[in-house]
């Protein structure tokens, strides 16, 4: 059916000029940035793998939409902001969707609402234990070389309902009906290599240590002599995770609840700290490091306090540790622990900007499933973005190395790489403004499929710079083995 050219109404705030609006018969999209991201997919193989994992019940010759299009449907919909199945209504006969999935512009439509939701909910056990095999064996299939070092950080992600999920329940802490997701991230690669759904009352540690030796087991069959760093805050600060961590001989870094013991061993540091910032009226940071043992601990460790003092008052921070340079290096110590923020500011991506959150299926499994939808979307785009990322470059001859910075040096080499490499320090809605939200026309012809952007466009030579790289990288073998 053709459109009608007329004019649809006039605006006339330009003044010397009416502005009349039709509408174009030509197929448009608004998210022409998706194509170099479907074609990075396809050279690692991400979304294949990810449907190969799943049991589909269904009648192969009754099927119309297939798994693999319903979760490259999901998975880019979540990158380019569309978290709801709702939104697959309107998204089902969008031109760069249909290609995403790989059909023609003028092929069926895709899969409805209902469709998808049907797809989440068909999602069994043994299908939610396979990707979890599946996350880790991409994290180690996504190192070209056999790392050294490998850390890895434990985060409890608490996720508010408002309907009558599964499981569903009111955390006196957070003070709201939830769950409480845990995640795993590498911190070397930013990826989530480990994600659970948990329910709304959990203890911030439940599950992570079957899900920390699980993961460590899997690392090591493949390097067996990589070394293993765990960073955790104060939820995970137990005797179940130490002696996990200290079984499978894991170096580990978890923060510490304060209490009466703790504080008198630091009463002294935390004094030394308020007399400096009063003689000097400079910012104080001071540490320590004593032998502690807690009356549920089975042996003495290691722990190190920061006191501080400056304009705001006083505030005191312990972690318990193996780190071997700890007694030496009780800051160094912290600092590095500290630094884990980072894999915090990766969570807050994903929950924020990729809404790791819209968790809104009644049935449980249904919602661990979009869990590990959201998460996917997550890794792609950390995937890409770590091989497009361009640092600005330090001369080894006159200046630190980047590992080696610290305090005012390291925040303002963070600051001028995050005006320099938008792609690799972009967020996911950084990356939508930057490359994803653009509208072209898609036309095809019996050769070809041409995608056609304005010329005037600000952003194209990010989407050059990417789509270049995509096209030469080489493809990845399947690593699933199933």
């Amino acid at each position: 059916m053709s459109i009608q050219s007329a004019t649809l109404f006039d605006l006339d705030f330009f003044g010397t000029l009416p502005i009349q609006v039709e509408l174009s018969e030509a197929p448009l999209t608004s998210d022409a940035g998706l194509l170099p991201l479907r074609q990075f997919d396809e050279r690692i193989g991400l979304t294949r793998e990810f449907a190969q994992v799943l049991d589909d019940p269904r009648d192969p010759d009754q099927i119309e939409h297939t798994f693999l299009e319903m979760v490259r449907m999901r998975i880019f919909g979540i990158l380019a902001g569309y978290e709801d199945q709702n939104d697959h209504d309107t998204l089902r006969t969008d031109p760069v969707f249909k290609l995403v999935t790989e059909r023609l512009p003028a092929d069926k439509d895709l899969a409805s609402q209902p469709t998808v939701s049907r797809f989440e909910n068909q999602i069994n056990i043994p299908s939610l234990f396979r990707l979890r095999e599946l996350f880790v064996e991409q994290f180690i299939a996504s190192f070209p070389q056999p790392p050294l070092t490998l850390t890895f950080d434990l985060d409890a992600v608490d996720d508010a309902t408002h309907g009558e999920q599964q499981l569903t329940l009111f955390h006196g802490f957070y003070e709201q009906y939830q769950y409480l997701p845990l995640v795993i991230t590498s911190a070397q690669t930013d990826q989530v290599v480990m994600i659970s759904l948990r329910h709304g009352t959990a203890a911030a540690s439940l599950g992570a240590d079957d899900d920390l030796e699980y993961i460590v087991s899997r690392v090591r069959a493949a390097w067996p002599n990589v070394q293993i760093r765990v960073r955790g805050d104060a939820g995970f600060g137990n005797p179940t995770m130490y002696e996990v961590c200290e079984r499978l001989e894991i170096t580990y870094t978890f923060g510490l609840s304060t209490n009466a013991v703790l504080q008198r061993e630091s009463e002294a540091l935390l004094a030394s700290a308020v007399r400096l910032w009063e003689q000097t009226g400079q910012e104080q940071r001071l540490f320590q490091g004593f032998w502690y043992c807690a009356r549920s601990w089975r042996v003495p460790r290691w722990v190190v306090v920061k006191a501080e003092a400056n304009a705001q008052g006083t505030n005191r921070r312990f972690v318990v540790t193996n780190r071997l340079g700890a007694p030496l290096y009780p800051q160094a110590t912290y600092d590095e622990y500290a630094m884990r923020g980072e894999s915090e500011n990766r969570n807050k991506e994903l929950k924020c900007d990729l809404r790791m959150d819209r968790l809104s299926d009644h049935r449980f499994m249904a919602n661990f499933f979009r869990l590990y939808l959201h998460a996917a979307a997550f890794n792609l785009l950390a995937r890409l973005r770590r091989e497009v990322a361009a640092p600005p470059s330090r001369d080894p001859q006159t200046e630190v190395p980047v590992e080696a910075l610290a305090g005012a040096a390291r925040k303002q080499y963070q600051n001028e790489r995050r005006r320099r490499d938008l792609l690799g320090e972009g967020q996911p809605a950084t990356w939508r403004l930057l490359l994803i939200k653009v509208a072209a026309s898609v036309v095809v012809s019996c050769r070809r499929i041409v995608i056609r952007l304005s010329g005037s466009w600000p952003n194209r030579a990010y989407f050059e710079q990417v789509s270049r790289h995509v096209s030469k990288r080489p493809a990845v073998r399947c690593c699933w083995t199933g």
